[in-house]
């Protein structure tokens, strides 16, 4: 909300919010006092009277409309400083606010100051409550750069008084009913139309010498014809004896600044520095966007050619893991579970009719819903559960490590089901004794909501396209809870699960890689667990991934400067992880933000192209992702509407963690609410008891 809010200030003084560029055509004139249609350029209806006055002979009002330009203005300044010359500067207050160095300048070289309002509309189709607001605008932008107020103004699209009709005299009296003094054209330079140097220079020059107020500007557009103009234009009439004058110089009248002090004074300033940081704040928005556009497509174009070999390289009829295959060894099935009254009974089941031989720890970590008792009541053959008091699941694992009597231990959340090859598959990839680690295929079971299935989405496309992208880098950061397998050697050597971060899996996944094992990934080793259902659920436990991730990564950073497979690890996997997993996702708000702003603000076709070209390279990757792990293609049609609004859900989680980890807070575990509503694989029988209870 802030960066839009800065946002929309930019787009506010560049004329992108609030901006009318209609221009009326002319109208009679019947109604505006005959003086005033034959009288001078300077009209002043202050007091509720109409007169006007014009230059006296020999003089000249050098006028510059639309600035301050950053390129052209300077140039204009240099050259009337050049020939000590004075000018009248209307500016508009966006310009003024983008630059306000440039209007300090000018009051300092002593020239004068008028208002050309704020976003240059045509006051005759505005309101008074419209032109009061372009005035205000105007003045405060004015008076944050220079510190004063001013009395002249000029209304835009406006010429000579003889110009002025039905539809602009009103704006004229109710300008001059607010103290204004309204300043028109006696002679156009036309140098809008850049007709050559010396045609500017002749436009400008008034007849038998009379005086004039000149019309010319040193903004809108290419103004070199102007400078060049100038720079002849003005020592010739210097030689024939003009002056080059301030308005109120020219007039023998007060100046028409007045010094700002005080509140008004301090609301400039503030003003004009909150338009300097959101033109500052745009330009690293500007440069973010760039940056999170080449991290998603590098990201995108990794997981799709890497995912590719991968999946060639272990679906090829003659792949086998290792000289050790296949792998036929017992394994133990540790399933930590707290409270997981719910769900047990499925796990527990689905892990029995496996085809490979287990032994099924249940590690009771305190449950209070009766979560051991279920688990005994069943009496499966080669389960058993060990209790103990609550003392989180780091610690349980690390309890079913140490009673477990296989050499392969094979990890599982209390709330997913097993396929019956499962276990199986998972255990393969030992056959090659320089594997440590393998990660399974984690699937969503509860998918049949829009929710789940939006989790399901980011499971198949962001998570096992992933995992085959760091299997081919060496580099996998996070065996999954749901489904991972271990040494136990590998684990013994890095000192077994680790309570240090809420990513037990992401650390001890980390700690491998800088121990020197391979971590692999297994995509037939499918899990099915339960997603969260509500948006609160959903939140906690991302909450405690990101922030979990966040601290592994911060753990290992020593990695970065280590020899050997930690240092490979350090200079590889961490910055992908970083990448990736923390400033990309931070990062990419900055595609929605972009695009509600130029969906408001234009340019509306670009933008509307842009952001569905992403989303398209977006759906191809997950189709692709889809189409590998052999899930059909039905929940993409939901993946718009993923990307507004589940992905804002992300971000803001990842946002929160950012400011936990930089605060220093520290994350309690929050246990998820299960409703045991996977009760079995997809296609498969719940079998006996397999309804959830």
């Amino acid at each position: 909300m802030a960066m839009m809010a800065m946002l929309m200030l930019r787009g506010y003084v560049h004329s992108e919010v609030l901006a009318d560029h209609r221009v009326r055509p002319d109208a009679a004139a019947d109604r505006v006092p005959r003086q005033i249609l034959e009288g001078g350029p300077v009209v002043d209806t202050r007091g509720g009277q109409a007169t006007s006055m014009d230059v006296p002979d020999g003089r000249i009002v050098l006028t510059f409309d639309d600035g301050p330009d950053p390129r052209w203005t300077p140039k204009v300044l240099d050259v009337l400083r050049k020939y000590d010359a004075h000018a009248v500067f209307f500016i508009t207050g966006t310009m003024a606010s983008r630059h306000p160095d440039l209007v300090r300048r000018m009051v300092d070289e002593g020239h004068e100051i008028g208002l050309h309002t704020f976003n240059h509309p045509d006051l005759s189709y505005q309101s008074k409550k419209r032109i009061d607001w372009e005035l205000t605008q105007n003045q405060l932008a004015l008076a944050g750069a220079a510190g004063i107020r001013t009395s002249l103004f000029r209304p835009p699209y406006s010429s000579g008084a003889s110009a002025l009709d039905n539809a602009s005299w009103p704006v004229t009296e109710y300008v001059g009913s607010r103290g204004y003094l309204t300043v028109l054209t006696g002679l156009d330079s036309e140098d809008w139309r850049r007709p050559g140097a010396a045609r500017i220079a002749r436009n400008a020059t008034p007849e038998d010498g009379r005086g004039a107020i000149v019309l010319m500007h040193d903004s809108g557009g290419d103004r070199g014809q102007t400078v060049r103009a100038l720079d002849t234009y003005l020592p010739e009439l210097q030689r024939r004896g003009y002056a080059f004058e301030n308005l109120t110089e020219a007039l023998n009248a007060p100046s028409a600044h007045t010094e700002v002090t005080g509140l008004d004074l301090w609301k400039g300033r503030a003003w004009t520095a909150l338009v300097e940081a959101a033109d500052d704040l745009t330009g690293v928005l500007v440069v973010g966007l760039a940056v999170i556009g080449f991290l998603v497509f590098a990201r995108f174009g990794l997981m799709l050619l890497l995912s590719g070999l991968h999946t060639r390289r272990t679906r090829r009829r003659d792949f086998v893991w290792g000289p050790d295959a296949p792998v036929t060894e017992p394994v133990s099935v540790l399933v930590p579970a707290y409270n997981e009254a719910k769900c047990i009974e499925n796990t527990v089941r689905s892990l029995v009719r496996g085809d490979h031989p287990v032994e099924i720890l249940v590690v009771d970590d305190g449950s209070s819903d009766g979560t051991a008792r279920i688990v005994e009541e069943l009496d499966l053959p080669g389960v058993r559960v060990v209790r103990q008091l609550n003392a989180g699941k780091p610690a349980a694992l690390n309890r079913g490590i140490a009673n477990a009597r296989h050499d392969l231990i094979v990890m599982m959340d209390g709330d997913t089901v097993f396929e019956p090859s499962t276990v199986r598959e998972l255990v393969q990839p030992f056959a090659d004794p320089k594997v440590g680690a393998v990660a399974g295929n984690a699937k969503v079971g509860n998918k049949d909501t829009l929710i789940g299935a939006w989790q399901h989405i980011e499971y198949v496309m962001g998570f096992n396209l992933d995992r085959r992208m760091y299997d081919v880098l060496r580099c996998m950061p996070t065996i999954p809870g749901a489904v991972g397998a271990f040494r136990r050697s590998a684990l013994e050597r890095v000192g077994g699960m680790s309570d240090d971060t809420l990513a037990e899996d992401t650390d001890i996944t980390m700690a491998l890689h800088r121990d020197g094992w391979k971590v692999v990934y297994a995509e037939k080793a499918r899990a099915w667990t339960e997603a969260p259902e509500s948006v609160q659920q959903l939140w906690s436990q991302r909450y405690r991934w990101c922030y979990g991730t966040m601290q592994a990564i911060w753990k290992h950073r020593r990695a970065l400067v280590d020899r050997g497979p930690s240092g490979r690890f350090g200079r590889v996997g961490l910055p992908l992880v970083s990448l990736f997993m923390v400033v990309a996702p931070l990062l990419a708000p900055l595609i929605d933000l972009f695009l509600v702003y130029g969906l408001l603000f234009g340019p509306t076709g670009r933008t509307v192209a842009a952001w569905f070209g992403v989303l398209a390279v977006q759906a191809a990757c997950a189709a692709y992702a889809f189409v590998l792990d052999k899930e059909r293609l039905t929940p993409l049609i939901s993946l718009p509407l993923q990307q507004l609004l589940y992905r804002q859900l992300m971000y803001v989680v990842l946002l929160q963690s950012w400011i936990t980890a930089l605060t220093g807070g520290r994350l309690r575990w929050q246990k998820l609410r299960r409703k045991g509503q996977v009760a079995a694989p997809p296609g498969e029988p719940a079998g006996e008891g397999g309804t959830a209870r």
